[in-house]
């Protein structure tokens, strides 16, 4: 795949995204508040002009962190102001956003509730108090006949739909209305059918160009087109947005998990030994490829039209090429993507070929011996065989790389070195998949991984515990729990009877062990804002939570950093875990935020590159600055020697740790590198990256640009070999 990048030149002609630019004050503006960042207005001034044009509904993206809140309530008050509107209802994901929405509110002048009986001037709801569905009602099997949602929910939500239907001049937001386009398009797909006068703004960090085909139809269904949109870089130009590094950090597993691993490969590589063997099946494999492949170009056809045909099927057989297993075809041309060892996934594609057209219809009984091989090792990789061919299936390996305890380590290493780094001003959030498994392990994973690894209590039990960062007060943090040392929990107990001297009495410390739970009378919708409070205070350093309630809307300005050990690698989920850390501090103008994914890669089977697989996915579509001063898409920001189709070696972790270590500490320079205030123009264009090798063998990057590239653009990267003639890719 292409390896796109923003490229930004020294010098930019002018724009309408020019910072420079003096945004003039809304007319309606109230000077008790902080006067509008550049893309609020511009987001405002664009959903004046939508309703100028008669548009009831629209829809505006920007970054977390760049005040979709404040764009939303000048909306509300404006309507308000021009009474265009009775009601105003927000809908949001969680009750840390839910609680922002209130505060916010009161702060512009208007009344605010949480209740549902749309009481206030603006009703601040979460999507599951509409949501609400009665779990006694009958569901169709066939869910084409299941018939109307609304007609499905519980009392307590189709009440709540018939209050919005019964309000005259209604005014719906909805935030981060990405959420809805997976567990609630279709229920709110009806009740703005039965609304359908009233206006909707739908808010969300996540880019169009982030959506499936068909989010991208029920987008268009429930608000048109986009009508303002600005990206991460943009934000940060301006000054809006802190801004910040990607690094990654590279872990081996555990010994025990490196030998389960092995194990579960042997299978599998006794199976490939075979492959090679010119007397396995009546038609060898190799054979069967070279007659796939090789002998029909291009007497039958053209390579070109052979590739077009069976894309991943030719790709797979090209890397079997540069292993030195097939010769290759004439009009061929290997990519960067082909300079690889062919691995699990080309092996399994090339055998199902094999099988489907060779191996299941031949009345030879060397080629059943051939299946039932070839059958007995697939599910070591993931994979099964069925009569249809080979289907992917459930692998264990997946597991222990994704749960591995070395990343829970490897976060105790991260914490410790940004505290060396930054000291008091350290702060870091630890965020993880879940708080604590709920199942137990599969048979063959006992003994292998612990049930919590890569939960969020175990990544807090490691901290509390590591002599490094014990005394950074580690804390834990989620929809259910409070949890850390009990020493921990006594300061925040004290810290909360500051507040509010009532619930702090009735909160207890439970637990005798390293961790301990505070147990009490209160909810997350009671407990973020006085953790919070006493996070950005710094009595705790590290907070420990999980995507659910500390991925998306929550703030805290303070935060230095996150060590990523989730595995979410959607655009939308890698927008919004970034944007915890992307908060500009106003204690700390200088403040420049360093973000770490965290991959287990192992070389002991041929699977053990998921992690990697899943590091590269994470930061597709999501762009940094890199270490010539450009803004990148893909991994390339991270490092300029990584590749998107293969980790590094093993044996170079420590050396590229050991430089990520170092980057991490040019935070001056990454605050250069981003040019804060200089020109620019939000917007993508291709552009060409070709790597070449210095002395020592690392890969030094040179991006050729144009003037039609002075903006936001895509790259497409060469690798050293390509660079010296032409190459298949394209942009």
């Amino acid at each position: 795949m292409p390896d796109p990048r923003i490229a930004v030149p020294a010098t930019s002609p002018p724009s309408p995204q020019d910072p420079a630019e003096t945004v003039p004050p809304r007319p309606d503006g109230d000077a008790s508040r902080p006067p509008l960042r550049t893309h609020q207005a511009r987001a405002l001034d664009a959903l004046a002009q939508s309703r100028q044009e008669g548009r009831r509904r629209a829809w505006v993206v920007l970054p977390p962190g760049a005040g979709k809140t404040r764009v939303g309530l000048e909306t509300v008050a404006e309507a308000y102001a021009e009474g265009s509107i009775t009601h105003a209802v927000v809908l949001s994901p969680n009750t840390a956003i839910q609680a922002q929405w209130v505060r916010g509110a009161r702060e512009h002048g208007l009344s605010a509730s949480t209740s549902r009986d749309l009481d206030a001037q603006v009703a601040c709801l979460t999507y599951q108090a509409l949501a609400v569905f009665d779990a006694d009602a009958e569901v169709a099997d066939d869910p084409d006949e299941a018939g109307s949602v609304i007609g499905r929910l519980h009392p307590n939500g189709a009440a709540l739909v018939e209050r919005l239907r019964a309000s005259p001049g209604l005014l719906l937001v909805l935030d981060e209305c990405h959420h809805l386009l997976d567990a609630w398009g279709r229920l709110l797909g009806e009740i703005l059918r039965e609304v359908a006068g009233a206006q909707v703004l739908g808010l969300t960090a996540t880019p169009p160009d982030a959506l499936t085909g068909e989010q991208q139809e029920l987008v268009e269904e429930l608000f048109g087109g986009v009508v303002f949109r600005a990206g991460v870089p943009a934000v940060v130009r301006e000054g809006h947005l802190a801004p910040f590094a990607e690094l990654a950090w590279l872990t081996t597993p555990t010994p025990s998990e490196v030998e389960w691993l092995d194990e579960e490969a042997t299978r599998w590589r006794e199976l490939v030994a075979f492959l090679s063997d010119p007397t396995f099946g009546s038609v060898p494999f190799l054979e069967w490829m070279r007659l796939r492949f090789v002998e029909p170009v291009p007497g039958q056809l053209s390579w070109a039209a052979l590739a077009a045909a069976e894309p991943a099927l030719s790709d797979a057989a090209l890397r079997l090429c540069h292993h030195g297993l097939l010769a290759l075809p004439e009009g061929a041309r290997l990519a960067e993507k082909h300079r690889r060892e062919p691995d699990a996934d080309d092996w399994v594609a090339l055998l199902d070929d094999w099988a489907l057209a060779h191996l299941v219809p031949s009345p030879d009984p060397r080629d059943a011996e051939v299946l039932d091989r070839v059958r007995a090792a697939l599910p070591s990789v993931g994979y099964v065989l069925t009569k249809r061919g080979v289907r992917r299936g459930r692998t264990p390996v997946d597991r222990v790389l994704a749960r591995s305890h070395a990343k829970t380590l490897a976060a105790a290493d991260i914490v410790a070195a940004e505290h060396d780094l930054l000291g008091e001003r350290a702060r870091l959030l630890v965020l993880c998949d879940h708080e604590q498994a709920s199942s137990t392990l599969p048979t063959g994973l006992q003994g292998v991984i612990d049930v919590q690894s890569g939960s969020a209590y175990a990544a807090l039990e490691t901290l509390v515990t590591d002599a490094r960062t014990e005394p950074l007060s580690p804390l834990l943090v989620t929809g259910r729990t409070v949890a850390g040392a009990p020493l921990t929990l006594l300061a925040l107990v004290d810290w909360v009877g500051r507040r509010d001297p009532g619930l702090a009495a009735r909160l207890q410390v439970e637990g005798n062990g390293p961790v301990a739970r505070l147990e009490g009378p209160w909810t997350s919708r009671t407990w973020v804002a006085p953790v919070t409070e006493f996070f950005e205070a710094g009595h705790t350093q590290v907070l420990v939570g999980t995507r659910g309630l500390l991925g998306e809307g929550w703030d805290a300005r303070r935060i230095s950093g996150l060590v990523d050990l989730t595995t979410a690698t959607t655009l939308t989920a890698v927008v919004q875990t970034r944007g915890r850390a992307l908060r500009t501090d106003p204690s700390w103008p200088e403040k420049v935020a360093v973000n770490w994914s965290v991959a287990c890669v192992s070389e002991a089977h041929p699977r053990g590159g998921n992690d990697w697989a899943r590091l590269v996915r994470k930061h597709e579509g999501f762009h940094g600055v890199d270490d010539d001063g450009d803004v990148v898409d893909g991994v390339s920001h991270i490092d300029p020697t990584f590749s998107p189709y293969a980790p590094p070696p093993e044996q170079l972790f420590e050396e590229i740790n050991r430089r990520m270590r170092a980057r991490a500490a040019e935070r001056d320079e990454i605050r250069t590198r981003w040019r804060i205030g200089t020109p620019y123009r939000d917007e993508v264009a291709p552009t060409l990256r070709v790597l070449t090798r210095d002395a020592a063998g690392a890969g030094q990057g040179r991006t050729q640009t144009g003037p039609e590239c002075s903006g936001w653009s895509r790259n497409v990267p060469r690798s050293p070999s390509s660079a010296r003639g032409p190459s298949s890719d394209r942009p």
